[in-house]
């Protein structure tokens, strides 16, 4: 039994002009359904824009860590984001910690990465989704996926596929409180039956949120959702 990331959902206002944001920021090509930037690379996953009709209203639990491989490169990063609707946005940076904050068109957050950080080198250009998250929730992640911790220092965990891309790490206490259904999710695939990956992954500490035709949403031990979904739809 195994499961992979498949996809990124975001919820969006405005789907299509989100996917048309991040599709030319991270240079891939919006598939024909108009919100789905299909994945890049091996290992990678896909992003996909949900419509909602509710707007954001407090930080994301999860946002990109964009990498750059020279100066300009990230002086360029910042100048495209800002040109396609992008803003600063202030978390409570100090300013000298490297890297530039940004939010697209609808305030989520994600970070443009300085050249140099050893911890990014090698993952391409989505170089890490960083989240809020205790140890527990850094373990559970590992062993759901399979995937070997690469950080686990100060309460702070990290985890990469062993093929390598983009890393997932999650910041320890203390959490950002959370309101409502997180905006961001991972949608992963599985190649057994829906109930019985199911039940795996509740035995490691997930619980459920809803069960539907084709689709299982769930939650992890620090309460952020995440959608499991046949890797062969019926």
């Amino acid at each position: 039994m195994t499961v992979r990331l498949a996809a990124l959902e975001y919820d969006a206002v405005r789907p299509r002009e989100l996917a048309s944001f991040w599709g030319s920021l991270l240079g891939r090509s919006v598939a024909g359904d108009g919100v789905t930037l299909p994945a890049s690379g091996s290992p990678g996953f896909a992003l996909r824009f949900v419509a909602t009709e509710r707007p954001k209203s407090a930080r994301n639990m999860m946002h990109f860590d964009l990498t750059s491989d020279s100066p300009a490169a990230q002086e360029h990063s910042v100048a495209l984001a800002l040109s396609l609707g992008g803003r600063h946005f202030d978390v409570g940076q100090r300013g000298d910690e490297g890297h530039v904050v940004l939010a697209d068109p609808e305030d989520n957050e994600f970070c443009v990465i300085a050249p140099g950080n050893r911890f990014l080198a090698g993952t391409g250009r989505i170089g890490a989704l960083a989240g809020e998250g205790s140890r527990e929730v850094g373990y559970f992640w590992s062993e759901m996926l399979d995937w070997p911790l690469v950080w686990d220092q100060d309460e702070e965990t990290a985890i990469q596929s062993p093929s390598g891309g983009t890393k997932i790490t999650w910041g320890g206490p203390p959490p950002l409180p959370k309101h409502g259904r997180n905006r961001l999710r991972w949608v992963l695939e599985c190649d057994s039956p829906l109930e019985q990956e199911s039940e795996r992954i509740k035995d490691l500490g997930a619980v459920l949120v809803e069960a539907g035709p084709g689709r299982v949403e769930l939650a992890d031990p620090g309460d952020h959702e995440f959608v499991l979904v046949p890797d062969h739809p019926a």
